[in-house]
Parts: structure tokens; sequence; C-alpha cells
């Protein structure tokens, strides 16, 4: 199977990301911090065209992305020697998908904090990469759904929407991304823009 870096939109994307400095948040020493990672996978479909990860979280009481459309992620943990890793790692446990063995990042989108999250200080990095497009996903517990978008879909003026959600018992009207059933917004929604700003300067 070809490489995938060899695919003519990943080594644009590639070349892109390379000459990105990502901008980080700073943070106070005296506040507490949370720092996590996500990451916007890609993979060629059978046409050869690009298609992006999306998960749907399980809903768990007290989880405040509990049933939320995302990309795969979580915290960092102590044993993970960078962020990369923890964006490496969440994904294979939540998807099973090895993008050591089966791909490769690509590179960093800036920091991103949740506006909705008060408890304490949240950084979330997202890094891009791209895997074969054979990849077999399984979905861990903690995700109820896993699904691929076509980045046709997602550059769709139509799919971008004002949707009303429901966050800390609070209707809201915000931005947001539609995919058939699927509504997603927030921070998800955030990265997602930033991807394409990046993607389609490029273009």
């Amino acid at each position: 199977m070809r490489n995938v870096l060899e695919h003519r939109e990943i080594a644009r994307l590639s070349a892109a990301l390379a000459a990105h400095r990502p901008l980080a948040i700073e943070t106070s020493p005296d506040e507490p911090t949370l720092h996590a990672a996500v990451m916007v996978l890609l993979r060629p479909n059978y046409l050869d065209e690009l298609e992006l990860l999306l998960i749907k979280r399980a809903e768990y009481e007290g989880d405040p992305w509990s049933g939320h459309v995302a990309l795969p992620g979580g915290r960092r943990e102590p044993d993970d020697q960078s962020l990369e890793r923890t964006a490496v790692r969440e994904t294979w446990e939540e998807t099973a998908i090895d993008v050591a063995r089966d791909g490769a990042v690509l590179g960093a989108l800036d920091d991103v904090s949740p506006r909705t999250i008060a408890v304490r200080q949240v950084v979330v990095r997202p890094y891009v990469a791209a895997v074969v497009s054979d990849v077999q996903i399984v979905e861990s517990p903690e995700v109820a759904a896993a699904f691929w978008v076509p980045l046709t879909t997602l550059r769709d003026t139509s799919a971008w929407i004002t949707a009303e959600v429901v966050a800390h018992g609070r209707s809201l009207r915000v931005p947001a991304f539609a995919h058939g059933e699927h509504v997603v917004w927030g921070l998800t929604e955030r990265i997602l823009r930033a991807f394409l700003r990046l993607f389609d300067a490029e273009g």
C-alpha cells in the first residue's frame, strides 16, 4: 500500500503544519490546570479523498462532555512524555487505531481552552495525524460511536449552522457543524474551524 504521507493533500497539509508555529496558552502556577490533547485524524477513503474521524462519547453522570461528538483524546497522564504521546495513546485507547504503526503525526494546531468549564483551567492541544485507509476501529466503552466524515462534507458551508444546545442546565445558541443526526459544537467545533482555516489556506 502506498505510503499515506505521499497522498497529495496529506503531503501539502504536512508541509503547512511544519511551517505553523502553534500558539500555546500560558497558564499560571497558582491556578490548577488540566492539560489534554486530541487528535484530528485523517485517512484517504476508497476514492482517495480525505476523511476525518469523529467519535460520540458514551454518557456518564458527572462528565461535562458526556454524549458529545468529539475528536479522540483526553487528559495527559503522568507517564506521557509529551502531549503528542497523550493524543496518540488516547486515540489507541478509544478507537484501537495505532497512529504510530499505521500512519504519522503531521503537526499541531493552536492550543484551545473550553469556555464553559469554570472549575479549573483546561488547556487542550490538537494534533493532526494521517493513517492508512484500511484501519479498523474498535470502540472502547468510553465511545458510543465512531465515524468518518468526508472533508468535502466538512468544507460545505451549509453544514455549519447555529444550533440550540443545553450545557450545565442552560439552553445556548452556539456555532455548530451538523452531520446527519450529529451536532458538533464547543471545543471540537472551534478545533475543526481552525483545522479548515489552515487546510484551505494551503489549498
